[in-house]
């Protein structure tokens, strides 16, 4: 677990173990310098580089190894099922058959209209939008003093 502190707005959060060993497995796999860290505050990225994170975790290549076999023991028990009883087989047969049906019949009238709107309708719509700007107050434009013709001032 490294403690950091987000170099933006200052506020101290961690990263975890297997936070840590996940960045750096993508670190080695695309051989990067750094890991981005996001502050859970600010959300910007605070820049980790993989010494300090190889410093923190020391072991985290038997670790990766550890949770690669871990996670093929994981696969292997989740393709190990029972069968279906034939009641169950049947319903899912038939609920499948029925959504071709439904997916197959063609679109109501006012689904195939929204699908392709003429084109009188789209600048229809932008011509609106257009207006709605026009009708926005403007920003006030900034207030400048007027340049003085001696750059230098009149007390030279």
């Amino acid at each position: 677990m490294i403690n950091l502190r987000c170099l933006y707005c200052q506020t101290p959060f961690t990263v975890g173990r297997a936070d840590m060993l996940t960045a750096l497995i993508t670190m080695d796999e695309k051989n990067q310098n750094h890991h981005d860290a996001h502050c859970p505050r600010c959300r910007r990225a605070n820049s980790i580089s993989r010494q300090r994170m190889e410093l923190f975790f020391p072991n985290w290549r038997e670790a990766a190894k550890q949770l690669a076999s871990s996670e093929a023991a994981k696969a292997s028990a989740a393709l190990k099922t029972e069968p279906l009883p034939r009641s169950v087989k049947s319903a899912a047969a038939k609920s499948a058959a029925t959504k071709k049906t439904a997916a197959s019949a063609k679109p109501s009238a006012s689904k195939r209209q929204r699908a392709s709107k003429p084109a009188s309708a789209k600048r229809r719509r932008l011509l609106q939008r257009s207006q709605l700007r026009s009708l926005r107050p403007r920003r006030p434009s900034r207030l400048r003093r007027p340049r003085r013709s001696d750059p230098f001032g009149s007390n030279h």
